[in-house]
């Protein structure tokens, strides 16, 4: 938030079409742009929304107001968000967690070779698409979920008022989920975290007040 939105925004049409095009008045040019975009955030002004001994006066207002620095548009091109809670003191005398970053890696790994594999049998050989590409009638014949988990994300995108990209979204997200567990259908429990991962820090704390 602390750039200014009209940055910001020109982040959208790559990121929606991994092209970027420079308009003139005699020519538009247009130069290939995909790239993976992660950004981080405080979410508020203060940094402190969500700790209630440390958080001003002004949440959930603050909150609302410093993160509508960043458009519904861009916000919705942004597959995955995270909130990061602090690290408590005591976490920081624990041992380091059973699965590291090598491991975490191998399975990233494994996922692209699937998606790989499977785009190569239903595109061609030579295919290099990943679920992250791929929409329309292809990406239905991927990511359609099972019936309960279809049933769940109709419900959910009603209530969360999901737009079209952000419903095509969260199936990506839920095959890539389902690719990383090795499953072979999209189910119930791929769709929830997919959709859990498309709620923003405002909107809770705008829920909880």
């Amino acid at each position: 938030p602390e750039f200014p939105r009209q940055v910001l925004d020109s982040l959208r049409q790559p990121l929606e079409t991994g092209e970027a095009v420079v308009a003139r008045a005699n020519a538009h040019v247009t130069f290939p742009a995909r790239f993976q975009l992660v950004a981080a955030m405080n979410p508020c002004r203060c940094g402190h929304a969500g700790d209630a001994a440390r958080a001003c006066p002004r949440v959930p207002r603050c909150v609302m107001d410093y993160q509508a620095k960043l458009s519904g548009p861009m916000l919705d091109r942004i597959d995955i968000h995270v909130e990061v809670p602090p690290v408590a003191h005591a976490d920081l005398a624990l041992p380091p967690p059973a699965e590291g970053s090598a491991e975490v890696a191998a399975r990233v790994a494994a996922a692209r070779e699937i998606q790989q594999a499977r785009f190569a049998e239903l595109v061609g050989p030579g295919s290099m698409l990943l679920n992250a590409h791929v929409e329309g009638e292809l990406l239905d014949r991927i990511a359609s979920p099972d019936d309960p988990g279809r049933r769940l994300l109709v419900e959910a995108s009603e209530r969360m008022g999901l737009t079209a990209r952000g419903y095509h979204r969260v199936l990506r997200v839920a095959r890539t989920l389902a690719d990383l567990e090795g499953s072979d259908g999209v189910r119930r429990l791929h769709v929830a975290e997919a959709l859990a991962y498309r709620e923003t820090v405002a909107g809770r704390l705008g829920a909880a007040a």
